[in-house]
């Protein structure tokens, strides 16, 4: 029986009429609604006709998360009085409930780009509603892109709606078409603010990255465990002085357990609700209380996915989870940042969901400036490879026509692109090969799946199901670092994870089944039959045969060889070599190390599946890995693998080596005794960049001769050349040949006359060379008939001399029509004045200095109007003998 009374209650109903009409006139609308107001449960009820007088469609709603989707699908079905899997179902990764009679499916967003690369049309889908648009997924992202594409080119009829949470929907708006936003009203209750911030300063997040390509990553960004606490004892606070239950923001799952464990002995139950936890405590969380008090740890997933009865107290942590990469070192990770301050009003607002209610936010109210206004869209900060094969699979590669919000760094782009090509998905155009396409469809990242598809090839799809399940969910911390230890665990455990990690097993050993063989020619193929480690290879102590697949080459390996293979096929630039002292070194060029006591430290090679970097530190931090032979390593990663000849600058010389590496691991190193003189060069170069242009020989005359021409490119430009370090090093060509590609070494570059190179760079061609000494020379003759040195360095040009050598100049000299800043000395060669304007000085500033010098220099002339007098460099007596 439908509750029709629980359907009407909801404030959305308001405004069904004209997101209704929207549809029948666009096919397209922005819906806006807060929480709570039902637009994840009754408006696809509207829209499917199971409410109401409209006729029966079929709506697909697609949700951020696999908690949301199951608990969206459940309070539909409810609110029909059914069970889920008759007229309301949904499918997530791993569980699918549905039945003949399915008109509303709730799927996640993961999953529709699933079905949206196999069936393009939607055939038999009427209407999409992508909810909780405004978080900024980037398969929310990817979904809406493809969608509007398909309704463009094929399916003009397909009904699409944007469902937001927040006001902030112009951007979607404009991205649909300019489609029509549609406003809901919520009721929503006040919620008084209580700023709760630590009595004393706790440190900001901070920390290093984590692996790529896994679905969830390590979280970096390390939370001071004295914020922890402080919001352990805000929670005790709130339960204190509010009533109703209590939800507690938190950034991960560490957190939440962590701050469950200083929660002991509260007179409340305690819940964690996060994207981990068993579909039992997610259900119970969201039945809401059974008259027992409730404190729920949750993280970002309660902000606006789901609705957790009987909430009238928040207390916000601050904090959030957003991905981040670095390209450079090959690792993502999520990163812990400070919450938005759009998250922050959607975490107050669950405290006034059902009546008033307070928030206490563990920050200071002047922090509240300082704070994003929006989470980044993962667009712009995410991994792409996922994304990157996903536009190939589209026809897209670049994602030049897909219509993003934002569109994707180039730089992110074409890391991924290196990615997909390395592991043989897209060709050397950017086209998605028929591997890349079985890849697509295995719902993993790229990298994980060559890892299943090419580690099924070599020991069997079961074996290689099980460690790319522990690669796609990270296993807890208790379960150590060895990977094929970690797997042994698993396998015989009893705890939540190890149900996911069975369940997940079971679902991709069925997967690569389906695939067929992951080999491929090309760079990324798998490692041929025999390449890979034989039965009873590596240091660990796997157990022959244990969850043997039963087919595949690999059939009789150890735990160890088996798991370091397939961490290799994932993650082939991490794959690292022994430095000594539990330190190696990646073929990334990252250095590694592994903490005091891991049973991983005396392996030669290791396979790193998981690292972070913190801030500042010279090495990764080796999370879990797994124990590897050289014979893998270069299989795995074989693509990496470069023989060649390398003349660097090293260390202050030129070090010529034939070198066969695998990325920046040296496997073998000889010395070259004849080295191309190109590479030479090349080296010698580069040395000039990294220490400067010192190498050179510099004489005070070459130096002069440099100032000058700088001078004369600054003031007249071309053709006077830039001599800059950086316009010299740039086109080293220009000057220092033939002497450059003559040298051999160090000392040869010393021999090198800086000024002879120098001039070849003087604008010969259009003979204004020759005017070098008149624009700039080198020197001025002054009325006592010295020529005195023009120091060229500064932005004026400088001429120092003695003030009795300059009587009866009336006119400050110039060079290249700038006149000259004369520094004035004394007899004695000291500073007495600086002016640029002669005539002026003589009027008004010589009076002064003659007043002050004539006492210590009596023996010298000192008029009382020097231009009566000639010009000298002498005393007084030697002016009258001579």
């Amino acid at each position: 029986m439908i509750r029709t009374e629980a359907l009407d209650r909801l404030p959305v109903r308001t405004a069904v009429p004209a997101l209704r009409h929207a549809l029948d006139d666009r096919g397209v609308a922005v819906l806006c609604a807060p929480p709570g107001t039902g637009k994840t449960t009754l408006v696809p009820l509207v829209l499917a006709g199971l409410t109401g007088d409209g006729p029966v469609r079929r709506v697909v709603v697609a949700e951020p998360r696999r908690i949301a989707a199951r608990a969206a699908a459940r309070r539909m079905a409810w609110l029909l009085g059914e069970q889920p899997g008759e007229r309301v179902g949904f499918t997530v990764r791993g569980e699918r409930v549905v039945g003949r009679g399915t008109v509303v499916e709730v799927v996640t967003t993961g999953v529709l780009l699933q079905r949206l690369q196999r069936d393009q049309e939607l055939s038999g889908v009427d209407a999409v509603i992508i909810d909780e648009c405004h978080e900024r997924h980037l398969d929310a992202d990817t979904v809406a892109a493809f969608l509007l594409d398909v309704r463009e080119t094929i399916r003009p009829d397909l009904r699409l709606v944007a469902a937001s949470a927040t006001t902030d929907a112009e951007g979607w708006a404009r991205l649909l078409g300019d489609a029509p936003v549609i406003e809901a009203e919520g009721v929503s209750h006040p919620v008084e603010v209580l700023w709760a911030p630590p009595a004393r300063p706790v440190q900001p997040p901070h920390g290093g990255g984590a692996s790529p390509g896994r679905a969830q990553p390590r979280a970096w960004g390390r939370v001071d465990p004295a914020l922890l606490t402080h919001v352990a004892a805000t929670v005790r606070r709130a339960l204190a002085e509010r009533e109703g239950d209590v939800l507690c923001f938190l950034p991960g799952v560490g957190e939440i357990g962590r701050v469950a464990g200083q929660l002991a002995g509260v007179d409340a139950e305690v819940l964690q609700v996060h994207g981990r936890a068993p579909a039992a405590v997610q259900d119970a969380v969201l039945a809401g209380s059974s008259g027992v008090r409730r404190v729920v740890l949750a993280t970002s997933v309660a902000e606006s996915s789901l609705t957790v009865p009987g909430v009238r107290v928040v207390v916000d942590s601050g904090l959030a989870r957003e991905p981040r990469t670095d390209h450079a070192r090959g690792l993502s990770a999520l990163t812990t940042v400070r919450a938005s301050l759009a998250a922050g009003r959607q975490r107050a607002g669950r405290a006034g969901r059902e009546a008033p209610g307070a928030v206490y936010r563990c920050w200071d109210r002047a922090e509240e400036g300082r704070l994003a206004r929006f989470p980044a869209p993962e667009i712009k900060v995410a991994d792409l490879a996922a994304f990157a094969l996903q536009a190939a699979c589209w026809g897209d590669p670049d994602a030049s026509s897909l219509a993003l919000l934002d569109p994707p760094p180039a730089g992110a782009m074409g890391a991924a692109r290196e990615v997909l090509g390395a592991i043989g998905a897209v060709d050397g155009d950017g086209r998605v090969t028929e591997r890349g396409v079985r890849m697509s469809r295995l719902g993993l990242h790229p990298r994980l799946a060559r890892a299943l598809l090419d580690g099924a090839a070599e020991a069997g799809a079961r074996r290689a199901a099980e460690v790319v399940a522990l690669l796609s969910e990270e296993p807890p911390r208790e379960y150590g670092d060895d990977l094929a230890a970690a797997l042994r665990t698993a396998r015989r455990g009893q705890d939540g994870y190890a149900a996911r990690w069975k369940q997940e097993v079971r679902r991709l050993s069925g997967q690569a089944d389906a695939a067929g063989p992951g080999q491929s020619p090309g760079s990324g193929a798998a490692p041929r039959s025999g390449a890979a480690p034989g039965p009873g290879s590596g240091s660990g102590s796997g157990r022959s045969g244990e969850g043997r697949s039963g087919s595949g080459s690999g059939a009789g390996r150890s735990d160890d060889a088996v798991v370091g293979l397939v961490a290799a096929l994932a993650f082939p630039e991490r794959v690292a070599r022994a430095r000594g002292d539990g330190a190696f070194l990646m073929a990334s060029g990252t250095g590694a190390e592994l903490r005091e006591g891991s049973p991983l430290r005396r392996s030669p090679w290791l396979a790193v599946a998981v690292a972070d970097r913190p801030a500042h530190a010279a090495s990764a931090r080796v999370r879990l890995a797994a124990v590897l032979d050289e014979d893998t390593a270069l299989a795995a990663a074989g693509h990496l693998r470069v023989r060649g000849e390398e003349v660097r600058w090293v260390d202050g010389e030129v070090v010529a080596r034939s070198v066969d590496r695998l990325g920046a691991v040296e496997l073998a190193v000889r010395p070259l005794k004849q080295p191309d003189p190109e590479l030479v060069r090349g080296a010698l170069v580069e040395g000039l960049r990294r220490e400067g242009l010192g190498l050179l020989r510099w004489s005070r005359e070459t130096e002069q001769l440099r100032s000058r021409l700088a001078f004369l490119h600054r003031v007249l430009g071309a053709p006077w050349p830039d001599v800059s370090d950086g316009a010299l090093l740039a086109d080293p060509d220009a000057w220092l040949e033939p002497e450059l590609s003559r040298a051999r070494r160090r000392s040869d570059l010393g021999r090198i006359d800086a000024g002879q190179a120098l001039r070849r760079l003087l604008p010969w061609a259009t003979g204004e060379a020759a005017r070098l000494d008149e624009l700039a020379p080198e020197r001025i003759e002054v009325p006592s008939g010295s020529r005195i040195r023009v120091e060229y360095g500064g932005e004026q040009p400088v001429l120092a001399v003695k003030l009795q050598e300059l009587f009866g100049l009336a006119e400050t000299p110039r060079v290249a029509g700038v006149p000259v800043l004369v520094h004035l000395l004394s007899p004695a060669g000291r500073p007495a004045a600086v002016t640029a304007d002669l005539a002026s000085f003589w009027r008004e500033g010589y009076r002064a200095v003659r007043a002050e010098l004539r006492g210590r220099y009596p023996k010298h002339p000192w008029p009382e109007d020097p231009a009566t007098v000639p010009a000298t460099r002498y005393t007084s007596a030697r002016l009258r003998r001579s």
